[in-house]
């Protein structure tokens, strides 16, 4: 992709284009540095291979500095919860309470059926992440933020339980409603699904940013951002990013080429005017930001840019809630004379 998406997309973050070299860097080719894995619970890979605590020796000379044994009371991480559903897996950030990324995959058959229903879902606590870590619903009363899905529950029809699993905490962030979460976000999600009209197999990466802007009052960059709950402990994203890779192309089925779109939003109220390639950035733009290796083992020969080959906007749709029919009583007779 080119500086201009870069710059088109910065500007719709609210972050001059003079900062996107100074915050992910130029040029964006990514490095070829692609080492790092993630540590989950009872797994030791993290772990120094040769540290004592794995079973292995350090030759000291002589000395008795031993940092590594330290591991023998337990590997402090970072520690992150992967849960595998049935229609996405989340990766579950245990400092920040939301998740690190959560990925997904929909077609035209997965989308076609029509075995859930979101009036029989609601909103759960994880089970699975301990305690100390695990983000609750009370967090999120009266907080002022949607409980904002990054897996969207109109992704998971297919099935009551596909569906009531979107609803964890762990597929959930604060998301702003009016403008966001109810509106621009929720376009966004549908032109996702309106890709199955043209390929087969849609992937789907959604995660939190947590972007910095600069201090009206001295001039420096920072990274500030709301944390909700009593106590305060969820942490609301500034920005949230959709990675796009749509795969088997109705037009040449044949092909291996995947189309990739990659797309950054501030977390706040968005007029539906606005364009969606406003929001484009390159794929190495959210890995710089994140932290994650996103398509490092795709061949740049076998990618082409989602927005060259379908029109990307949005399709603006209502989603209002639908009212009660109001009681009727029976009238009341006339007065007596």
């Amino acid at each position: 992709m080119s500086l201009r998406n870069l710059a088109s997309g910065v500007v719709g973050l609210g972050v001059g284009s003079s900062v996107a070299v100074s915050l992910w860097g130029k040029p964006f080719g990514g490095s070829n540095d692609r080492s790092g894995s993630i540590v989950t619970e009872n797994d030791t890979s993290g772990i120094p291979s040769g540290s004592r605590a794995s079973g292995g020796s350090l030759d000291l000379k002589g000395s008795n500095v031993n940092p590594s044994g330290f591991f023998k009371y337990g590997f402090p991480g970072p520690i992150h919860d992967l849960r595998s559903r049935e229609e996405f897996v989340s990766c579950f950030d245990r400092q920040l309470r939301i998740p690190y990324w959560v990925v997904e995959h929909i077609t035209p058959e997965s989308l076609a059926d029509k075995g859930g229903d979101r009036k029989n879902s609601f909103f759960k606590e994880d089970e699975t992440v301990p305690d100390m870590f695990k983000a609750r619903l009370k967090d999120y009363f009266r907080s002022g933020y949607d409980r904002g899905h990054l897996a969207p529950a109109a992704n998971a029809k297919f099935s009551q339980k596909a569906m009531d699993e979107t609803f964890y905490l762990t597929n959930i962030c604060p998301q702003v409603g009016e403008g966001f979460n109810r509106d621009y976000w929720a376009h966004l999600e549908y032109f996702c699904r309106q890709l199955t009209e043209k390929y087969h197999s849609i992937r789907i990466v959604t995660g939190p940013l947590f972007l910095p802007k600069r201090d009206p009052v001295d001039g420096k960059m920072k990274v500030t951002y709301e944390v909700i709950g009593n106590p305060p402990t969820v942490a609301v994203p500034t920005h949230f990013y959709k990675l796009i890779v749509a795969e088997n192309s109705k037009m040449n089925p044949d092909s291996d080429v995947v189309a990739v779109g990659a797309f950054v939003l501030p977390n706040g109220k968005i007029s539906n005017d606005t364009k969606l390639i406003d929001f484009e950035v390159p794929v190495d733009a959210i890995s710089r930001s994140s932290g994650l290796q996103l398509l490092h083992k795709l061949p740049s020969n076998k990618t082409k840019e989602l927005c060259k080959e379908v029109d990307c906007r949005i399709t603006v749709r209502e989603f209002k809630k639908a009212l009660p029919e109001p009681k009727k009583f029976p009238s009341l007779p006339p007065p007596s004379s």
